[in-house]
């Protein structure tokens, strides 16, 4: 029983800053400009062309720098957890070593790298090539945010990679199964919930970032994160809208972590089976 006052600092604190910041959205988002209750915010929110557009594009985009994301993660998680303590350690410092500099600042960086006359296209003219359109395209969106969630992919499925019991290896070598038939039946069904956790953690900032956008995909491809922004600071002030817009937003992600834990719960049971 007295375990459980160690937990009131914390329910008080998700109260203060996660609750109650949600309600606040939830409130907003059926409030309409003149005050009162309405569904009109989400009504525009379907009306508008731009705004489907720029949901379309922030979960294609996101979902696109996930798949990067996971098919270079995962097989560099795997290595990593096979290399010997050693190596384990210095590999991990040089992957968590560009997030200790700070997020615009990384952002910044390849923007020198990308722009028309940056070091990439200078190193191309050297070749007879280019200059290339990289900066201020979909495709640097892309770039910007696989570079920088990357370590959020390989960090989860390497936790879980390492922790399997190599028994279970050892056992379904000695009863005759291949390397990829032990990869594909016991390692990666066991790696499922870091893969899960890794989607996550990269995908739902994916769809809500906005600096990177702004940065690196100018005004054609602006994301969601954008456009809450724009709703709240920019010329067309309307936080009832925003709150709508962020609301919807919040709505998918839980649906896609809902099923994405399906996915790796399931997975596990078809192992055990």
């Amino acid at each position: 029983m007295r375990r459980r006052y160690l937990a009131y600092p914390y329910v008080l604190w998700m109260a203060a800053f996660v609750v109650a910041p949600i309600a606040i959205v939830v409130v907003y988002a059926f409030t309409a400009k003149g005050g009162g209750a309405t569904f009109g915010n989400f009504a525009e929110i379907v009306r508008s062309a731009p705004m489907l557009r720029t949901f379309a594009r922030s979960f294609w985009l996101s979902l696109l720098a996930t798949v990067v994301c996971l098919l270079i993660g995962y097989p560099m998680a795997y290595v990593l957890a096979n290399e010997r303590r050693g190596a384990q350690r210095v590999l991990l410092m040089l992957i968590m070593l560009p997030m200790w500099m700070n997020f615009l600042l990384r952002t910044y960086a390849w923007i020198t790298i990308l722009e028309k006359n940056g070091l990439l296209n200078r190193l191309l003219g050297l070749l007879g090539v280019g200059p290339l359109q990289m900066i201020n395209t979909q495709g640097a969106v892309v770039l910007g945010m696989v570079y920088n969630f990357l370590p959020f992919m390989i960090l989860p499925i390497y936790s879980v990679i390492v922790k399997i019991d190599r028994s279970l290896l050892e056992a379904a070598e000695d009863l005759g199964a291949s390397p990829l038939a032990v990869f594909r039946r016991v390692i990666f069904p066991l790696s499922l919930p870091g893969v899960v956790s890794g989607i996550t953690m990269v995908f739902v900032p994916g769809v809500s970032t906005f600096a990177i956008s702004k940065l690196l995909g100018g005004s054609n491809s602006g994301m969601l994160g954008d456009l809450i922004e724009m709703q709240f600071q920019g010329t067309s002030y309307n936080p009832y809208l925003g709150s709508a817009v962020a609301l919807v937003m919040m709505v998918i992600v839980m649906v896609f972590m809902y099923f994405m834990n399906r996915v790796g719960d399931g997975g596990q049971e078809a192992m055990i089976l």
